[in-house]
């Protein structure tokens, strides 16, 4: 079946030869899946000249515990002097500190490679421009990096793996569920001082973690970069988020796997990004198997960069918080989102499709599309739209939440088909359901504050679906 739905989808983008834009450069039509063809053709991946820069040449070995951080980024280096290409990990096992890409570069895993990423959180400094849980800061380098290049790629068929585990990383977060025991460091305080500094306003340049803070980085960040591909890798045991391309355009990422448990694992995360592509790829993960952010509370007021024009397609969702997530932070906005042809299940899958946010968070959501979906087991609520995320309502900052629009969704079973919950001062705008079938059910829905809710053809428990 998807098979068919894809090459009609061919011709439908090739009947798009001379498209209409928008101001965003995004197709100006009344079909919102002809915008997502759109997008999904014009983002590509960079292209690279021939050249191939094989790390060993530069002093790397593949056994496991030799060092080769300054290997890998002198061969980094004479790849982007001599024009681009691509630089090439072969099989083996390369054990290396923070990599950072620069243009023109295409990170090249072989089949049988593996690269290590140290445990030692000193292979990870000098401090560097990032962003943790949505506020702008300088901390520890993500594993793998760019700041401002243009055409940067990781491909292949190789591993990347992060080495988290129950004594790396994850007993940072401060939970015993993932190794932390009372008395040891955890992120805690550094994370309150970095929300308070955001609040108050504090330059992002005295926003100085690393050492002493135990803030965890990301495994894989291109930052404010363009013409990005992250192709055919496998990511395991990360640190935190995995994926995250920030302040970016132009994102591709295909054929990606990602299995990772460890705490805040998300799997791929656009933050404030534009014309972003998530195809083919299987998610398995510890938090939000996707989830589109665009930075939190006052400081994604201040950046105020939304996330927009992203097309996920043919992807397979297992184990997370959430299938397809938008939040929580999301204060900067999101619009224009696309999921379609996807499979997601598993009795640790908690919601298909999330939004969350609250009164601190804020934001919008303007326009989220998701066609022929189909869903086996959710441990929660089918769709999740909740204003009532932590913090909740009272300070200031409603949500504004409209232009939902599900369709061709098959569901097995569920505990809940629809947790939809508003704020009578500020609530949902416009959520169409149209040939859902929510399967088995065991709990009723809920919808509180929701206007312009539109069932056609909805059914739960072989019965139409009824709303309160």
């Amino acid at each position: 079946m998807l098979s068919r739905r894809n090459a009609m989808r061919a011709m439908a983008m090739s009947a798009l030869a001379v498209p209409v834009l928008d101001a965003r450069g995004v197709l100006a039509a009344s079909d919102p899946w002809a915008r997502a063809n759109h997008i999904a053709a014009r983002v590509r991946g960079p292209k690279f000249p021939r050249r191939r820069f094989d790390i060993r040449g530069f002093g790397a070995v593949g056994d496991g515990v030799t060092d080769c951080t300054k290997a890998i980024r002198a061969a980094i280096r004479a790849c982007h002097a001599a024009g681009g290409g691509h630089v090439d990990v072969p099989e083996g096992r390369f054990l290396t500190g923070a990599v950072h890409l620069l243009s023109n570069v295409d990170l090249h895993l072989a089949a049988g490679a593996r690269l290590l990423f140290s445990t030692e959180p000193k292979a990870y400094l000098p401090l560097v421009l990032t962003r943790f849980e949505g506020v702008e800061l300088y901390n520890y380098s993500p594993l793998i990096y760019a700041y401002g290049q243009r055409n940067i790629a990781v491909t292949g068929s190789g591993v990347l793996d992060g080495q988290a585990d129950r004594d790396h990383w994850w007993p940072w977060k401060g939970s015993g569920d993932d190794g932390w025991e009372p008395g040891e460091p955890h992120q805690a305080e550094a994370r309150a001082a970095l929300f308070a500094q955001a609040e108050q306003g504090v330059p992002v340049r005295r926003r100085r973690y690393g050492e002493g803070g135990y803030l965890r980085p990301s495994f894989v960040q291109p930052y404010r970069c363009d013409n990005v591909l992250i192709e055919g890798v496998t990511i395991v045991n990360s640190p935190m988020w995995e994926i995250h391309p920030t302040l970016s355009r132009n994102v591709l990422v295909q054929n990606v796997t990602v299995e990772s448990h460890g705490p805040n694992n998300d799997g791929c995360n656009p933050e404030s990004s534009r014309m972003v592509v998530i195809r083919g790829c299987t998610f398995d993960t510890g938090d939000d198997c996707i989830a589109i952010k665009s930075g939190r509370n006052a400081d994604g007021r201040r950046v105020n960069v939304p996330s927009e024009s992203i097309v996920v397609e043919n992807c397979t969702f297992r184990d997370g918080h959430g299938g397809m997530t938008i939040g929580s932070e999301m204060s900067g906005g999101v619009r224009e989102v696309f999921i379609r042809d996807c499979a997601m299940s598993s009795p640790n899958l908690d919601i298909a499709l999330r939004f969350k946010t609250n009164s601190v968070r804020g934001g919008f959501i303007e326009g989220f599309h998701a066609r022929d979906l189909e869903i086996g087991q959710v441990g929660g609520s089918v769709i999740d739209v909740n204003f009532h995320y932590e913090e909740g309502p009272g300070h200031g900052f409603n949500p504004r939440v409209g232009g939902i629009d599900v369709r061709d969704v098959t569901v097995r079973t569920a505990n809940r088909a629809l947790n939809l919950r508003g704020y009578a001062d500020a609530p949902i705008r416009g959520v169409t359901l149209t040939d859902v079938d929510f399967g088995a059910t065991a709990t009723p829905v809920v919808v509180e504050h929701v206007e312009d809710l539109v069932l056609k053809n909805v059914t739960a428990n072989g019965e139409p679906l009824v709303v309160p």
